[in-house]
């Protein structure tokens, strides 16, 4: 590389700003760039920096400019009000005494006049809008709701665009709300919508960047009936694989490997009715997990299978624990209703105390006695299936563009990465350009179940597709846009976004880090996924933390099983935020790795006073503390300077303490409090300082008060938290 020259990365890192900003900056000014990756010499890194000064510097001077106007017409209205109270008072010569002498201009008037002016300049154009709107529906036409579509952490210059303004105006606008911003900041979802408000905007957060490259939402004409989608659950040997095998009509069994099923994860069978079913066939809960956990609801129903000489077991508490927390409506199969040890009361009793009231007992839950090895009862739990879809009147549109989620994705060593996607609406075709979270592709070739090649799949269709740059996650959502080149920008850009994401991304909640975590609110919530080696002491455990609840703090289990930390159990507390206790149990090594990954805080004890006194001192992180304000310095302010930089400067004298830079301000004046905020800077002399000791001189600008008089005292004051403890 060149002497002097840096990479677009570099300099947008030094520059505060995205490399993708930089880029668009340096093509604006016709500089040839490809990428963060290309190199640019100190001439142009000089005139990128003079071209944000000088936009910095626009806004500065168009507020200045309506702020000086703002002065004039409150001045001239004030000597307006003067000549017209002059009028009315003694006339020179006749007789009366009289002074007309100049009256003192009423400070508060022309404050008062400016604040009005300056309001009515910034709000010219919302209120033309408003007008134009008014005026619409004084006619009888009803104004329909100005609306954008973004993505959360929008620039403000894409913002601007959307909104139909310029950058200056949206940067004048962050400025009012009190947000600091430049044209490559990027803002998070509040003060998006605050600042679309000032525009007359509304503003519709859409979850994922491109979300709207798709194609629009569809007609109603074109909505027509789907295959409802089914997930099937249960624990292990109780005859899941079973019953899946009759319903398909093949012998998948013999293929297992370790009692795990090998098989694209999807299946589509027809029923003797000529009617569609999609079953999702995943190795546990945990692809069923990590779907909903990224955002993606694909079930409509799940199948809870029961053996009737087993009953319900841990992992069947589990699935139920799965299927409640992702609202998705559940049909029991009690199976192996043809052996003798068989009681499906008993069953059913069972459910009953896992809140699962079957119909036969009154409830609302529909459960069919099954035999998935005779296929006993498998039309009926097909019907009821049915049933149940059509009550939930499940439709899609098959005439748009594909989009749906991927199911699972792996490396085959024949034909590369292949995925399994789920189309939700639409019509996925060979040759379709498509784009999965930040990874996209071209579909090469697409294959049902059984292998064999297929040219389309419509809604409610399991397909793997062939043709990855690179491998997609569960949970992914799949669409299908424009061609190759838009799908590698988007995704790009999706990448790009992901990482910025990342830096801002809440964490899971951690018992160290609790109050932080979970302080909005008067009442909090610490869920909990409880695991052990006894039930016995699962159950103890469990009641000795439920009594830590107090009015202020909840604490709930949202799952308790018996057996080791499984990565079930890590994908549900990732997905609900929740801590995850151990007693007496380990963790599974992928589950310890899987937790780490997703940063679930992962807890295991052996005595059990140490888990519940851990969990109380972290709970008494999360009653608000008690805020003491300490002043460590006051100063006088002896002089007023106004610079064209930093705006209003206090010349000002240490009298106490010492005021730091950090702290907050309080501006006093006459003994009593007229402004309390923040300190912009401290300076000695020219230098910025950190802290000025008494009897020192400083200057001190303070943010967003210009209103600073000799005689002021400026207080310097620190706000500490103290931690408040459970009784």
């Amino acid at each position: 590389m060149a002497s002097g020259k840096k990479r677009v990365y570099e300099t947008a890192k030094e520059m505060g700003m995205s490399s993708e900003a930089l880029v668009n900056i340096l093509k604006s000014m016709s500089v040839d760039v490809k990428s963060h990756m290309s190199s640019i010499g100190p001439d142009v890194i000089e005139k990128v920096r003079l071209k944000l000064e000088r936009e910095k510097e626009a806004v500065k001077e168009e507020e200045a400019r309506r702020r000086e106007k703002a002065v004039q017409a409150a001045k001239a209205a004030e000597a307006q009000r003067r000549l017209a109270s002059s009028a009315g008072g003694p006339r020179v010569g006749s007789g009366k005494p009289g002074k007309k002498k100049k009256r003192a201009v009423d400070e508060k008037v022309i404050a008062a006049a400016v604040r009005r002016t300056v309001a009515e300049m910034e709000t010219t154009k919302r209120r033309h809008h408003r007008r134009e709107r008014e005026e619409e529906t004084a006619v009888g036409v009803e104004a329909a709701p100005r609306v954008i579509k973004v993505p959360e952490f929008v620039s403000v210059a894409e913002l601007a665009a959307r909104l139909e303004a310029k950058p200056q105006e949206v940067i004048a606008a962050c400025m009012r709300l009190g947000i600091m911003a430049n044209i490559n900041r990027r803002l998070d979802k509040d003060s998006i919508m605050a600042v679309a408000d000032e525009f007359d905007f509304q503003v519709e957060i859409i979850s994922e960047l491109g979300e709207d490259v798709a194609t629009e939402a569809p007609v109603v004409e074109n909505l027509e009936p789907r295959a409802p989608v089914v997930t099937v659950m249960g624990h292990v040997d109780h005859g899941k694989t079973s019953l899946l095998d009759y319903i398909r009509k093949a012998n998948v069994i013999g293929g297992e490997a370790g009692g795990i099923t090998q098989h694209i994860g999807a299946y589509e069978v027809t029923t003797a009715s000529g009617q569609k079913i999609t079953f999702l066939d995943t190795p546990g809960h945990e692809a069923f997990t990590a779907m909903r956990a990224r955002g993606a609801q694909v079930t409509d129903i799940v199948v809870l299978v029961v053996a009737a000489d087993d009953r319900v077991m841990p992992q069947t508490i589990e699935a139920i624990d799965h299927a409640r927390a992702a609202n998705v409506p559940l049909i029991v199969a009690i199976n192996k209703i043809d052996l003798p040890g068989a009681n499906v009361d008993l069953v059913r009793k069972d459910l009953s105390q896992h809140n699962l009231l079957v119909e036969d007992w009154g409830g609302t839950v529909i459960a069919v006695p099954i035999s998935a090895k005779q296929g006993t009862n498998i039309d009926k739990l097909l019907e009821m299936i049915l049933l149940q879809a059509e009550v939930l009147e499940l439709k899609a549109d098959a005439r748009q563009a594909a989009r749906g989620v991927i199911v699972e994705a792996r490396l085959d060593k024949g034909r590369g990465i292949v995925a399994t996607v789920l189309v939700q609406k639409g019509t996925l075709r060979v040759g379709d350009a498509f784009v999965a979270g930040s990874k996209s592709g071209k579909v090469r070739a697409l294959q049902n179940e059984r292998g064999q090649r297929v040219e389309a799949a419509g809604p409610s269709t399991p397909v793997e597709v062939l043709g990855w740059s690179d491998p997609p996650q569960a949970g992914d959502s799949f669409a299908v846009i424009g061609d190759e080149r838009e799908a590698r920008e988007l995704a790009g850009k999706r990448a790009q976004l992901l990482r910025e994401q990342e830096l801002r991304q809440q964490k899971h909640v951690t018992l160290t880090e609790l109050y932080s975590q979970m302080k909005a609110g008067k009442v909090s919530d610490l869920l909990v996924v409880l695991k052990g080696d006894v039930d016995g002491s699962v159950e103890a455990l469990q009641d000795a933390l439920t009594k830590l609840s107090t009015d202020e703090i909840k604490l709930r289990i949202i799952h308790r099983g018996v057996g080791q930390v499984t990565e079930s159990d890590v994908l549900l507390a990732a997905a609900s935020n929740a801590v995850i206790i151990g007693f007496h149990v380990k963790a599974d090594p992928k589950a310890a790795e899987l937790a780490a990954k997703e940063r679930v805080d992962l807890r295991l004890y052996d005595i059990i006073y140490e888990a519940v006194d851990n969990v109380r001192s972290a709970m008494g992180g999360l009653l608000a503390p008690e805020i003491r304000e300490t002043i460590v310095g006051k100063a006088e302010v002896r002089k007023i300077f106004r610079t064209s930089k930093s705006g209003v400067v206090a010349g000002c004298m240490v009298t106490t303490g010492s005021m730091q830079r950090n702290a907050r301000a309080r501006l006093l004046r006459g003994g009593e409090p007229a402004w309390d905020g923040k300190i912009e800077s401290l300076k000695r002399f020219k230098d910025d300082v950190r802290e000025v000791a008494s009897g020192f001189e400083c200057g001190i600008a303070l943010e967003g008060r210009d209103d600073i008089r000799e005689l002021d005292v400026i207080e310097a004051y620190v706000l500490e938290e103290f931690a408040r403890t459970l009784a």
